[in-house]
Order: C-alpha cells, then sequence, then structure tokens
C-alpha cells in the first residue's frame, strides 16, 4: 500500500527543511572559493556567533561522530581519559571514533539517573586513582538532549562545571539535538553552554533538519588553536565547504532552527500524553525533548514492525524509542497510538 514512510526510528529520517534546502540551492549557484573561505561559511560562522551571543571559534564537519570525536580528540593527549555517561551516545554509538581520533585516549564511564551525569558522579571517577598507571582524566563530556531523552538544566550543567574545573577537567557538550534542548529548558544558547562553564559544543545541525553537516563551537578560543589542521587529518576538510555552510544560514537566519525543534518536541509532548492513556503501554522516562521511550509486550512490538512501524529498540536502557522530526505531522503520532491501542486491547 502506498502510503508516507511510518517511521518514528530516528529524526536523521527526515529530509532537510525548506529552509536549509533554500539556502543550500543558492550556495549551489556559480563558483564559489573552497575548503571554506567563502561568504556562505563566514555567514554561518558570525550567525552561530549571534545565536550565543559571544565571540567563539567555529568549524564544519560533515557529521556527528567527527564533531565528537575531534573535538574530545583536541582536548586530550593518549594516556588522558575522558568522563562521559554510560548510556552517551559517545560510548555506546561511536563504534570507538573518540578513542580512535584520540590515539588511545580512554572513555570512563560515570552512572546517573535518567541517563544525566551528576557533580558527585564525576568526583568519584576523577578521585578513584591518581597513579601513573591509570589514564588521567582530562574532560567531561555532557549529552544535551541526552540518549534517554532527558535534559539538562542550566543548574545542572553548571554544577557539573564547576565540579569538573576544580578537578581541573575541560567540558565537552554533544548537543546533537541541542536546539530541543533549548527548546525545552526555555534557556538561551549561551546559558546552556559557555555561561554555564562549557568550552566547546558538538552543535547538531543534521537532526534538527539540516542535511549534512555538524558544527564544532570552541567557547574556549585558546583550546581551538590549530583544530583546522586536525579536521583536515581526518578528512573533515570539505573541499565545498559552503555546501556544509549554506543550510545552517537558512535554519539560523530567522529562527527556523527553534521553530522545527519546537514542533518536534511538541510531537513527542502528544506521543507521551497519548501513550499514557493506552492501558499496558508504560512510558519509561519523563518527555522532555523530541522522543519517548515506552515499554510495549515484545508481541505487540513485532506487529508493529510488520505493520511497517519503524522504531527502535536497542537505544537507552531498553523499550521502544519514538522520535519525532522536524516534519513528523499530529496524524501519524494519533494513527501510530491508535494502532498500538487496538493490538493491546
Amino acid at each position: 500500500m502506498a502510503m508516507r514512510e511510518r517511521v518514528f526510528a530516528s529524526d536523521n529520517y527526515a529530509g532537510m527543511c525548506p529552509e536549509a534546502w533554500g539556502a543550500m540551492e543558492k550556495a549551489n549557484g556559480g563558483h564559489v572559493v573552497s575548503y571554506g573561505d567563502d561568504e556562505w561559511t563566514a555567514k554561518a560562522a558570525d550567525l552561530i556567533r549571534e545565536v550565543f551571543e559571544t565571540k567563539c571559534e567555529v568549524f564544519f564537519v560533515f557529521n556527528g561522530t567527527a564533531a565528537n570525536s575531534l573535538a574530545l580528540a583536541h582536548l586530550c593527549q593518549s594516556y588522558h581519559s575522558i568522563l562521559c555517561h554510560e548510556l552517551s551516545h559517545v560510548e555506546t554509538d561511536e563504534c570507538g571514533a573518540p578513542e580512535f581520533f584520540s590515539h588511545g585516549t580512554k572513555l570512563l564511564q560515570v552512572s546517573g539517573e535518567n541517563g544525566k551525569m551528576e557533580p558527585g558522579g564525576i568526583e568519584k571517577a576523577v578521585r578513584k586513582r591518581t597513579d601513573i598507571h591509570y589514564p588521567k582524566p582530562r574532560a567531561v563530556t555532557i549529552t544535551e538532549a541526552t540518549e534517554v531523552g532527558t535534559v539538562y538544566s542550566v543548574g545542572e550543567i553548571r554544577a557539573i562545571t564547576q565540579t569538573a574545573k576544580m578537578l581541573g577537567l575541560k567540558v565537552h557538550m554533544d548537543g546533537a539535538r541541542f536546539a530541543n534542548a533549548v527548546v525545552a529548558t526555555g534557556a538561551r544558547a549561551g546559558d546552556l553552554t559557555w555561561r554555564a562553564g562549557v568550552d566547546v559544543l558538538s552543535f547538531g545541525g543534521t537532526k534538527n533538519g539540516g542535511g549534512v553537516g555538524e558544527a564544532v563551537v570552541f567557547f574556549d578560543r585558546g583550546v581551538a588553536e590549530e583544530f583546522e589542521f586536525r579536521c583536515k587529518q581526518a578528512g573533515q576538510l570539505a573541499s565545498k565547504m559552503r555546501m556544509l555552510a549554506a543550510p545552517w544560514v537558512g535554519m539560523l537566519t530567522d529562527g527556523a532552527w527553534l521553530k522545527h525543534a519546537r514542533h518536534a518536541n511538541e510531537m513527542a509532548g502528544l506521543m507521551e500524553e497519548l501513550l499514557r492513556g493506552v492501558e499496558g503501554a508504560r512510558v519509561l522516562f519523563a518527555r522532555e525533548a523530541n522522543s519517548v521511550f515506552v515499554e510495549l509486550p515484545e508481541g505487540v512490538i513485532r506487529e508493529l514492525h510488520e505493520r511497517g512501524w519503524k522504531f527502535y529498540t536497542f537505544i537507552g536502557k531498553g523499550g521502544c524509542r519514538l522520535m519525532c522530526s522536524w516534519d513528523t505531522r499530529e496524524e501519524d503520532v494519533r494513527e501510530f497510538v491508535g494502532e498500538l491501542a487496538k493490538l493491546m486491547g
């Protein structure tokens, strides 16, 4: 039966939003200077500085794995370690890329409720050992929004960064869904990052309506020195850089990035509301961004998959992750929960 793709698997499934696509189409005309020395890349970087209300160094790379891994590698030597939550994307879904690009820096897992690290857990991990036989902790990475759809508040981030600074650690934020976190908290982008003590951010655009390309934003500008060489060595220097940068111009110029994130969050909010009315469906975490985690019987999961509904069951601590995107429709959400309710009944 011909129909719209029945997808709640990932916001990566969605195409480019109109603003990003339109800017990319404009950038495609004529000949433009390569390797980032063009007006589109300069404009995108300036818009990011406007969003965060500060001077910062901005680099564009192809994807989130590169953004996270290269940023973390730049903060560390090979004998260092990086503290991350046990469910974080860098730990569970990067295929060892942070370790690879840093030539051996070790990820140390920290536990915490609702996908979040806590200052006490960070301090305990750092003070656990200080001898020369142990990889010396050098950085902390925060996932915002988390892999279970929760969001760190400004206060929570500040508490983590204060502990990190006291312990001599740099702070990185994996912001693959940073836009969704900004909308969820109602905070300014700068309040969630550099004002709270974050040194470098992997600013996600792909999941928010972009096509290809994430931004690495160094708020500690001194740390950014020679990062462009690391990008080139890792195969992340785009010759036609304007194709990575132009979508950012479209998304940031009139606030489309927040509009689309707000829509995705609202659709996830509707999903959560409807699921809580389905007997036997157990929502696992408070919905704060654009995903809902729900526990369902195995037979129901199989039947939903057979009917063409796509969603993941291996992310976080189990359950079904239902992810909404910038183009999720209300009727999609209602149709999914309607079919689920009949199966559960």
